[in-house]
């Protein structure tokens, strides 16, 4: 922007009077409206004037100021707004274009811009400005200051990457008025910043013209050459084109299909980097020209597919199908390239008018529809990114929540991986070998214990990056790890995860309640609990309306959460029993209360670690086996187990003793289990390491370590949390850690005091 303006007045003489621009300046600032405001048909007359608004009080704030081509200044924010008019933008976003310099070139603060046009406008200005005077010294401070607002503001609206696009291509149109020393830095920024962003919004129209811009004014001579040999190319091969597009005619014209036939052309700079890639020479390139076919139908693609295909021979490995698989920015057509007469390459594009207007107009688009379509809603459209756009418009109304919404998709910096046998999947930045095994499919997610990434093993929540190929180990007994809620990135995962450990808690819950209800049955004299037959169905139908539930699942589901009590329950069951006949066991109530444990009113589980969601182990007290334990059934929260000398156990049980059942460790548990160590250290160097490797040589894992946010001191306390098998285990953890130099005592955590 700045580097195309120049003040017409010398440096350092305070003017006599407001600078007065020439007749022709007026004259050709006026000229520049004129066509601007013929271009405004589709807005109502309120919002063109206020566009008019916007252009006065641009002209009075750029007066006096040309460009390097001698222009008033004011013909470039003119030429921006005409741009953005093209793309039908709304009424804001026009005032913005018009206005998008004053803050940076002469002085008007966006309050000023606020009070006067709004802060929509205001906004959209603010965030175009290219710098701030009080943030920047150098100009490579400078740019990257700019560089770091437009990504900014592309987080907030997309009106302003339009608006910034459209500036960027008038500059880089009038480029040849520029001090030559600039080109260079220009057309690099242009090509390296822009032209992608335009490319990834789905503006391609703009995309070429930026690319081409640049390249003619980064290599002068390469573009000059390119564009001769282009020219003579042309020249030579227009019989042969005018002969391919006769055929066609014809061939759509008996095959009774309504077609628009349109001669397309690589661009120069599209041409010289093949040659660079690829490294041919001119005549290599068999490509240039191609036809680009518009059809009513997204059916009409495919027949004018099957009609191409039986004119020409197709080239094999070049037939791409975006319809089915559109790109990204929304880009639908199917391409083949065919050989022609003379045996030449011609490439062919299919598609509908209305994938041809997002394959012009990308992000456009949906401006551009909703000009041209007034009375329509989005189902007139052939293409779901646009529609998907206008249905998020019209939903939101608000255009900062709708590029909230939009962005994910525009945006999506895709990662493409191989499965083992070579099939591409492709993911967002940022996920990782979880995310892939639940994009292969559910079952392979859930069942996910181990993976490798070129070969290598790694960790679960292991990134992923362009070209790993990735394979997942699976273990028909393995379930969702909840901590991988915690590094997953795609929606599906998430989703898939949860469901499968609602269901898992669910089950569980329901084969706990099963368990406690049964022994709360045979302490009041059932030997088990009776079956939902049809002996016993209407007993069960009794007990679900005095407990509230609509199924037998639900109850014992609720039993297993500590929603319900056992023994409450089955006090009743054993009412309705008897009531039909059936008496308990008089022996069997004695027996179980004399062998019941004092401090528990339910009945006895047994654990040995391969209960998931429907037992937790207290993180008040970490019990391990070999410790003394008990459990208690909490308000919905399933079976948490404390040791019994828990200091928070026992203010639970001195309020809520009825909720307290018996539990005991299984024989042989099947996993670690976590427990608490306060590890007291002299400060030095190396003092965690030693004490890790002792740790470590006591087959013991550490899962967590806390130094506190204490200041260092002689000596310090290190809470770890270490994996062992039982309280054995734990001990010799302990005595190894005594052992240690450098640690001067070691003992057992517990929440409430130290044990």
């Amino acid at each position: 922007m700045s580097a195309v303006l120049q003040p017409s007045s010398g440096r350092g003489k305070p003017p006599e009077a407001p600078p007065v621009e020439s007749p022709a300046a007026a004259n050709a600032a006026a000229a520049s409206f004129a066509a601007l405001t013929a271009r405004l048909d589709y807005l109502d007359a309120t919002e063109a004037e206020q566009v008019r608004r916007a252009y006065r009080f641009a002209d009075e704030a750029h007066l006096g100021q040309i460009r390097a081509s001698g222009e008033p200044y004011i013909t470039h924010p003119i030429a921006v707004a005409a741009q953005c008019a093209e793309w039908k933008l709304d009424v804001q976003a026009l005032m913005a274009a018009l206005l998008h310099d004053a803050i940076e070139d002469c002085g008007v603060t966006k309050p000023q811009l606020i009070e006067r046009f709004g802060p929509a406008v205001a906004e959209l200005v603010d965030g175009l400005t290219k710098l701030d005077k009080l943030q920047f010294t150098t100009r490579e401070e400078n740019q990257a200051e700019s560089f770091r607002k437009m990504l900014l503001a592309m987080a907030r609206d997309v009106r302003v990457i339009l608006i910034k696009l459209a500036d960027r291509t008038h500059n880089m149109r009038t480029l040849a008025d520029v001090p030559r020393e600039k080109w260079a830095r220009i057309s690099s920024e242009t090509l390296d910043i822009y032209a992608p962003i335009a490319h990834r919004l789905g503006l391609n129209q703009t995309y070429r013209e930026l690319q081409e811009l640049a390249f003619r004014h980064l290599r002068p001579w390469r573009h000059a050459t390119l564009t001769k040999a282009v020219t003579r190319a042309r020249n030579r091969r227009r019989d042969l084109i005018q002969k391919v597009q006769r055929e066609l005619e014809t061939a759509f014209e008996q095959a009774g299909m309504q077609v628009r036939i349109a001669g397309r052309e690589k661009t120069v700079y599209s041409i010289y980097r093949k040659m660079e890639e690829k490294h041919l020479s001119f005549a290599q390139v068999t490509d240039i020209y191609g036809f680009r076919i518009v059809v009513p139908t997204v059916m009409d693609c495919y027949r004018a597919l099957g009609v191409l295909h039986q004119m020409y021979k197709p080239v094999p490995g070049r037939f791409k199908d975006h319809i089915a698989i559109p790109k990204v920015n929304g880009y639908q057509s199917l391409h083949t390239t065919l050989v022609g007469p003379a045996g030449v390459n011609v490439e062919f594009q299919m598609r509908t008018e209305a994938m041809h207007l997002v394959a012009e107009s990308g992000v456009a688009a949906h401006w551009l529809y909703k000009a041209d379509h007034p009375g329509e809603g989005a189902e007139g459209l052939g293409t779901k990114w646009l529609q998907s756009l206008l249905d998020i418009q019209h939903e939101t109304r608000d255009a900062a929540e709708f590029w909230d919404h939009v962005k994910i998709d525009l945006f999506p910096d895709a990662v493409y991986v191989f499965t083992p046998r070579s099939q591409i999947m492709a993911l967002p930045r940022g996920a990782t070998v979880v995310d892939f095994a639940y994009a292969i499919h559910s079952d392979v997610g859930d069942r996910t214990v181990a993976a490798k990434i070129n070969g290598v093993q790694v960790p679960l929540r292991t990134e992923l990056k362009n070209g790993d190929v990735v394979e997942v180990v699976t273990a028909p007994v393995s379930t969702p790890n909840p901590a991988w809620l915690g590094f997953v990135r795609t929606g599906r995962a998430r989703s898939k995860i949860r469901h499968h450990l609602k269901s898992l808690a669910q089950a569980e819950s329901q084969e706990l309640g099963e368990k406690l209800l049964a022994q709360a049955v045979r302490a009041e004299g059932l030997e088990k609990l009776p079956q939902d037959d049809e002996e016993h169905h209407p007993i069960w139908e009794k007990l679900l309306r005095f407990t509230g539930n609509r199924t037998r699942a639900e109850l014992l589901t609720d039993i297993g959460l500590g929603k319900r009590i056992a023994s409450i329950v089955a006090k009743r069951l054993v009412t309705m029993l008897a009531e039909r006949g059936e008496k308990p066991d008089q022996l069997l109530i004695t027996r179980e209360r004399y062998t019941a444990h004092e401090n528990v009113s339910q009945g006895e589980v047994t654990l040995d670690g391969s209960e998931n969601a429907s037992v937790q182990f207290a993180t008040c007290c970490r019990p391990v086996p070999g410790d003394r334990i008990l459990g208690y059934l909490g308000r919905g929260e399933g079976l948490v187990v404390h040791c019994d000398d828990c200091a928070v156990a026992r203010r639970l049980q001195s309020r809520d003793p009825e909720r307290f059942i018996g539990v005991e460790w299984a024989d042989e548990p099947v996993r670690p289990f976590e427990a608490s160590v306060l590890v007291t250290v002299t400060n030095g160097k190396g003092v965690l390491a030693r004490v890790a490797v002792a740790v470590a040589s006591a087959e013991a894992d550490i899962t967590h370590v806390d130094m506190g946010d204490q200041r260092a001191q002689d000596a310090t306390d290190l809470r770890f949390v270490i994996a062992v098998r039982d309280r054995a285990h734990l001990e010799s953890v302990m005595r190894t850690l005594r052992r240690t130099p450098s640690v001067m005592n070691v003992q057992r955590a517990r929440a409430g005091g130290n044990a």
